[in-house]
């Protein structure tokens, strides 16, 4: 057992895979570059296989590096859950609690709510992965999760908020310039915004299939970024009603296009005895609650 490498070079070697060199790993990882090199000779060393090819590039991992890599993450993600789980006791108001939610829910809907959490549980850190994915949260891979499909993996406690309202629109100086098309089919001479490579999450629109994805002008998968352009001027987009209000945007064909999402909140199980994790997805249940009533 004295011969098992440490975990520090295996966060050191996901970080030289992450970053291409040992100086960019050393800086993501705070360390100094010599160090990261001792890490990476020392993982090298324990497991008798070479783990990189060194090159004027950088590193290159070998098929090796790259066949570990899951399980590398794997310990990562496990090292993570304990901290967090280790980070205060069960019953207190206090510790890391791990939130995922859609880029545009974390981005643009969450600060608020979160500020507000924050001056009512001091105690109470958080941790807020943005991602369209779903993590999976029976792997650990967040504490909560707001979701916009139900949830079908087994052991969950999950609790239906309400549903989003979605519509298309269009910022004033756009509608002044541009002018409103009449119909569906005259979206065709318009500036739309939408997805680039991430057609999955216009696919999960409903009635998202009446938008011809071969006319969208502006492309962006980042939907924060999407909304951002929607508020600049520069064409119709899709968006979250709500967030329409303030600054106010102008609807478009809202009696032809205007899609629900559902939304959950989701905790493993294992979680829900604790205190901190009840106090965050009571608060997170009551301010979604509020905001899927705004629009």
């Amino acid at each position: 057992m004295s011969d098992e490498p440490s975990w520090e070079f295996y966060r050191s070697f996901l970080a030289v895979l992450d970053e291409g060199s040992l100086s960019a790993a050393a800086r993501a990882l705070g360390l100094t570059q010599p160090t990261v090199g001792h890490h990476i000779e020392g993982l090298e060393t324990a497991l008798g296989v070479p783990l990189f090819t060194r090159s004027p590039r950088g590193l290159t991992p070998t098929e090796t590096a790259r066949l570990i890599r899951p399980q590398a993450a794997a310990m990562a993600a496990a090292a993570a859950v304990l901290r967090r789980r280790a980070s205060a006791g069960a019953g207190a108001a206090a510790g890391t609690v791990r939130i995922t939610a859609s880029d545009v829910v974390g981005g643009a809907v969450l600060p608020p709510i979160l500020a507000d959490l924050r001056r009512r549980e001091p105690g109470i850190r958080i941790e807020l992965s943005l991602s369209n994915r779903a993590e999976d949260l029976s792997r650990q891979d967040a504490d909560l999760a707001i979701r916009m499909v139900a949830p079908t993996q087994g052991a969950l406690v999950a609790r239906h908020i309400g549903e989003i309202r979605l519509g298309l629109f269009a910022a004033p100086d756009y509608v002044a310039r541009r002018g409103l098309p009449g119909s569906l089919a005259d979206l065709a001479g318009h500036d739309l915004i939408g997805p680039d490579r991430d057609t999955a999450a216009i696919r999960g629109v409903p009635g998202a299939e009446r938008l011809n994805p071969e006319g969208f002008t502006l492309r962006v998968d980042h939907q924060v970024a999407q909304l951002a352009m929607v508020r600049a001027g520069c064409g119709i987009g899709v968006c979250q009603c709500a967030l329409a209000l303030e600054p106010a945007l102008v609807p478009v064909l809202a009696d032809d296009f205007a899609p629900r999402l559902p939304v959950w909140l989701v905790v493993h199980e294992d979680l829900w005895p604790s205190r901190r994790i009840r106090l965050v997805f009571d608060a997170l249940a009551a301010a979604l609650q509020r905001y899927t009533r705004l629009a």
